[in-house]
This record gives structure tokens, C-alpha cells and sequence, in this order.
């Protein structure tokens, strides 16, 4: 079940986030910060976060959030599931509940932005197996030898 957060649910989704060897202690806490803004005030919209939870444990979330400026631009900003349930499309469930989250708002573009290192090359093909395209390149953003790939993938509402 996908559903809301709530903010018993922050402790979760830390412990979650650290299990994930990728992750610096610093994107950590950036993640956090965003789910506690979530969490500390839920009628905000600027953070959307979702959880998906199994017989009462939560395994996976995103956070996702309309692109400040823009009139149906949305920001992908974290998809993370729990590496000890890997495999099970989780993530692409919470992947598709983001993107009927896009839609629903009218939304035109939905935005990811990941690194461009080894240890993501998983996230850059869990995004090319869902049918994004890679929209934007920037060598050395994060740090020399540290790249940004901009993912998005686009939906045309004229035919509804």
C-alpha cells in the first residue's frame, strides 16, 4: 500500500536511507530534511512524500514536489526503497504512483536528478527501463569526476 507519511514514519525512512551504501551522510540528511518538512507541517506542498508500506513496515518512499517557477514541472526529489526487500518492483510502484501524482496535478514534465558515478548506475537504468530519457548532462557537478544526469520523462495531456 501506498500512502501518505506520517510523521511517526521518519525514523523509517532514516534507517532505510542508511542501508543504502551509496549514500553520503550529507544526502542523507538532505533527504531527511525535506521528510521532516513533510512531516513537521502536512498541509505544506512544497514536499510530497509518499510511503510503501507491507504488513506494517514501511520499505520505500518518494518525495516529490512541483518545480519552484514553473506551472507543471515536478521534481522527482528522492525514490528510495529498502535494499533488504530488493527486487520485488517496489520501486517501480512507487515510480508509477509519482507519475498518476504528476498527472493528476496536470502535470507535463516529472524531473529526476541523480549522479553520474559508478556506485548509481542502477538508478540511471531503473530510470531507462521505466521509459525516461536522459534530458541533461553536466560533467563535474557534484565534483570533478562527479557528473549530474537529468532525467525526465514528459506527458502530453491533449489527449484527455
Amino acid at each position: 500500500m501506498i500512502r501518505r507519511l506520517k510523521p511517526v514514519d521518519t525514523k523509517n525512512i532514516e534507517g532505510i536511507l542508511k542501508k543504502i551504501p551509496a549514500f553520503t551522510q550529507e544526502e542523507i540528511d538532505v533527504a531527511m530534511e525535506l521528510v521532516n518538512v513533510a512531516a513537521s507541517d502536512l498541509q505544506q506542498s512544497d514536499y510530497n512524500v509518499f510511503v510503501f508500506e507491507e504488513d506494517g513496515m514501511i520499505i520505500g518512499y518518494h518525495c516529490i514536489g512541483r518545480r519552484p517557477l514553473t506551472d507543471a514541472v515536478y521534481d522527482l526529489y528522492w525514490i528510495v526503497t529498502d535494499p533488504n526487500h530488493g527486487k520485488k518492483g517496489i520501486g517501480k510502484k512507487l515510480l508509477e504512483h509519482a507519475e498518476n501524482f504528476v498527472t493528476d496535478q496536470n502535470g507535463r514534465w516529472l524531473i529526476a536528478e541523480t549522479s553520474s558515478k559508478d556506485s548509481y548506475s542502477a538508478t540511471r537504468n531503473f530510470y531507462m527501463r521505466n521509459n525516461y530519457s536522459i534530458i541533461s548532462e553536466i560533467n563535474d557537478f557534484y565534483s570533478v569526476g562527479d557528473g549530474l544526469v537529468v532525467f525526465g520523462k514528459y506527458f502530453n495531456h491533449r489527449n484527455k
